[in-house]
């Protein structure tokens, strides 16, 4: 039977859990807020819950995670995978992974490239690390969805929070939308507009934007600026109109507009769009 640590018992923690249960895993769990699920062992800290364990799961903060680490190194044993799950920086996972390295136990740098609620260990990860392919061997027969990196540790953490700058910014830039187009009975209107844009996008839709951007970055600056005044006067809070129209008024202060920066990979080498692991 395999056997899986798992520290930290939050929304995610409790979803994978459940499915790696469900799976006829040994689950060893440990939260210091939070009860252990029913038909796990409950631990009393982490290095219990590591005892024994071929892969430790850590599901807490990434302000948690190095502490976690420390405490739990002293219960595991030479063949111990760790895995990081959290949303951390690169340094961090790097820093971790050394941690790891000196205590002579493989480390897994771990993102989590979709929302777990509804897919718990299904939720589709990015892997790099020493640990990395080990740890596909243990739980892809578990259910787990692993796409290993040929990489350090450091290096899936740094593509999902590129991700995150486009996913996160794209759903601020759109929610900020839809309520000034509410505070105008027009809330339908550009839920259709945006489902539009999104349904016609293809391999180029980034560079056209990238491109434009500098092309008009003069027009779209005072657009940006008009647009912000719009919002003020509805209601809304144009956080994301500011933003826009500050990040162009500063190629225009640079002398950065005409053209982009010459890319520095090759069209081959462009991530995937949404969905993609960048």
């Amino acid at each position: 039977m395999t056997i899986v640590a798992l520290l930290g018992l939050g929304e995610a923690g409790s979803e994978i859990a459940r499915d790696l249960l469900a799976a006829g895993a040994d689950v060893r769990a440990y939260d210091p807020a939070v009860p252990s699920p029913t038909a796990t062992v409950s631990c009393r800290n982490e290095a219990e819950a590591t005892v024994g364990a071929d892969v430790v799961l850590s599901v807490n903060s990434a302000e948690a995670a190095a502490g976690a680490l420390a405490a739990g190194l002293t219960g595991a044993g030479p063949m111990t995978v760790w895995a990081d799950l959290n949303t951390a920086a690169p340094q961090l996972e790097r820093e971790l992974a050394a941690t790891a390295a000196r205590a002579g136990v493989l480390f897994v740098d771990v993102s989590l490239m979709s929302p777990v609620p509804g897919r718990g260990l299904r939720t589709p990860m990015l892997v790099a690390g020493t640990g990395a392919d080990r740890y596909r061997e243990v739980l892809e027969p578990l259910g787990a969805r692993i796409e290993v990196l040929d990489a350090p540790a450091g290096e899936a953490a740094q593509r999902k929070l590129l991700r995150s700058v486009f996913f996160k910014g794209m759903a601020a830039a759109v929610t900020e939308a839809l309520h000034g187009a509410r505070a105008v009975g027009l809330e339908q209107r550009m839920r259709e507009l945006i489902a539009a844009e999104l349904v016609g996008a293809d391999d180029h839709f980034a560079r056209r934007l990238e491109r434009g951007s500098y092309q008009h970055a003069v027009r779209r600056a005072a657009e940006m600026a008009t647009a912000t005044e719009l919002l003020e006067q509805l209601g809304v809070p144009p956080r994301i109109s500011v933003a826009s129209r500050d990040w162009l008024m500063d190629l225009i202060a640079e002398g950065n507009t005409g053209s982009p920066p010459a890319p520095r990979i090759a069209d081959t080498d462009i991530p995937p769009p949404a969905g993609g692991t960048l």
